[in-house]
C-alpha cells in the first residue's frame, strides 16, 4: 500500500475505488430500514389495496374530453341516468399537454348501456359521438392476465435461483431471490400508498425492476467470488470479504445506477409533468423507485445476507464476529491482500512461538556440555 496513494477527498476515493465503507457493520441499520418499508408496504396493501386498471379488473372505460359542461359531477350524474353503479366508478381528470379528459371507469356493462353512456357523455361534452372512446375488458380476461402473470413471476424467480446455484453458490442464490422480493414488495407498496393505476405497463416495469435487481447484485457477487478464491489461503472473514468487494464494485454499481435513473426521471418529469403523457407516470415511478431500491438492496441486503449464510460454514464459523474497519479495511480494498494489523499479529504470534521453543530447548540444559575426551595417537 505504500506505492499507492489514496485519495483524500470523498470522491477521489469513490472514482479510484479506495472506499472503505463498513456495509457489513451496517447490516442492522440496512436491515431495519427495508424491515420499516415492508411493514408500511404490507399495511397499505391490506388497507389501502392497489388501484387495478381495467385490463385486470375487468369492465368498461370511457375517455371524453373535459368542458365547461363536462366534469367529474356531470360523468358521476351520466352514470346515475342510466342506471349504472356509482360508488365503485373511478372518475379521473387526466391533462395531455393542453388538453384535458375525463376517465370514467366501472364494472362490466351490457352493451346498450354503454352505447347509452357513450351518446349522454358526448351530448353533456358538447362533442360528437366519435370523440368519446369506450373500450372493454371482461373480468375473466382480466384474471387470465393476472394469472399469467403470477405464474410467469414464479417461474422467473425459479429459473434464476437455478442459474445463480449453478453459476455462484446457493447462498448467493437465496440472497438474491430476498432482494428481489424486497425490491418489489417495495415497489408495489408505494403504488399502494400513492393509489396509482397498475396497468400492463406497469407489470413490464416491474420486470425490469427485477432484471435490474439481479443484474447490480450479480455484479457484486462476482467480485466476492473472486475474493473468496483470492483470500482462500489466509484466514480472513466472510465479513472482510463482502465489504472488500463491495467497495471494489460501489463506483461500477453507482455509475450505472445514475445511468439508468436520469432517462427515467426525464420520462417522469418531463413525459408526465411538463407534457402531459399520464401514460408513463406509472412506468416511469416503478422503474424509479425500482432502480433505486435495486442499487440499494445489492449491497445493503444481498450482500450481508449472503455474508450470513456463509459464515455459518465450518471454515469461517471460528472468523465470526471479527472484521477490520478504517485503514485496515481501506488497505485490503486497495491491495487486495488482508490487512496488515491481522498479518503483524500472525508473525508476532509466530515469533512468539519460537522464541518459546528456544527458551525451553536452553531450560533442558541445566548443566554445562562435558568435555570432548582426547582421542589417543
Amino acid at each position: 500500500m505504500s506505492d499507492v496513494v489514496v485519495s483524500k477527498s470523498l470522491w477521489g476515493r469513490l472514482y479510484n475505488g479506495q472506499t472503505s465503507f463498513d456495509f457489513y457493520g451496517k447490516r442492522r441499520r440496512g436491515f431495519g430500514l427495508s424491515l420499516a418499508l415492508i411493514v408500511i408496504s404490507i399495511v397499505s396493501l391490506f388497507t389501502r389495496g392497489v388501484n387495478l386498471g381495467i385490463d385486470f379488473e375487468g369492465g368498461v372505460a370511457w375517455q371524453v374530453p373535459a368542458s365547461a359542461t363536462m366534469n367529474v359531477d356531470a360523468a358521476r350524474s351520466v352514470l346515475d341516468d342510466n342506471g349504472v353503479e356509482t360508488s365503485s366508478a373511478k372518475i379521473q381528470t387526466l391533462t395531455s399537454g393542453t388538453e384535458e379528459f375525463i376517465r370514467i371507469q366501472v364494472g362490466d356493462e351490457p352493451t346498450e348501456v354503454r352505447t347509452a353512456v357513450q351518446n349522454q357523455l358526448a351530448e353533456e361534452a358538447g362533442v360528437s359521438v366519435d370523440e368519446v372512446s369506450v373500450s372493454s375488458v371482461s373480468s375473466s380476461w382480466g384474471r387470465t392476465i393476472t394469472e399469467k402473470a403470477v405464474r410467469a413471476l414464479i417461474i422467473f424467480l425459479v429459473l434464476v435461483s437455478m442459474y445463480i446455484a449453478w453459476r455462484f453458490e446457493w447462498r448467493m442464490a437465496l440472497a438474491a431471490i430476498l432482494a428481489m422480493m424486497h425490491d418489489v414488495l417495495v415497489s408495489v407498496g408505494i403504488y399502494s400508498l400513492t393509489g396509482f393505476e397498475v396497468t400492463p405497463a406497469t407489470i413490464v416495469a416491474f420486470l425490469t425492476i427485477l432484471g435490474f435487481s439481479l443484474y447490480d447484485t450479480i455484479v457484486v457477487f462476482d467480485k466476492v467470488q473472486d475474493n473468496v478464491k483470492r483470500f482462500s489461503g489466509t484466514r480472513v472473514p466472510v465479513a472482510d470479504i463482502v465489504n472488500v468487494s463491495a467497495n471494489q464494485v460501489l463506483m461500477r454499481s453507482l455509475n450505472t445506477s445514475i445511468a439508468a435513473i436520469l432517462p427515467v426521471l426525464s420520462l417522469l418529469v418531463l413525459g408526465s409533468g411538463v407534457f402531459g403523457a399520464i401514460a408513463l407516470r406509472e412506468f416511469s415511478l416503478a422503474l424509479l423507485v425500482g432502480v433505486t431500491t435495486g442499487a440499494y438492496s445489492s449491497v445493503f441486503i444481498a450482500t450481508p445476507l449472503y455474508a450470513i449464510f456463509k459464515e455459518r460454514e465450518p471454515k469461517f464459523a471460528s472468523l465470526r464476529g471479527s472484521h477490520v474497519t478504517g485503514t485496515a479495511l481501506q488497505q485490503m480494498v486497495v491491495t487486495g491482500l488482508p490487512s496488515g494489523n491481522r498479518a503483524v499479529k500472525r508473525v508476532e504470534a509466530s515469533s512468539g512461538e519460537a522464541q518459546t521453543a528456544d527458551v525451553s530447548a536452553s531450560a533442558v540444559l541445566t548443566h554445562p556440555p562435558r568435555p570432548r575426551k582426547k582421542r589417543r595417537r
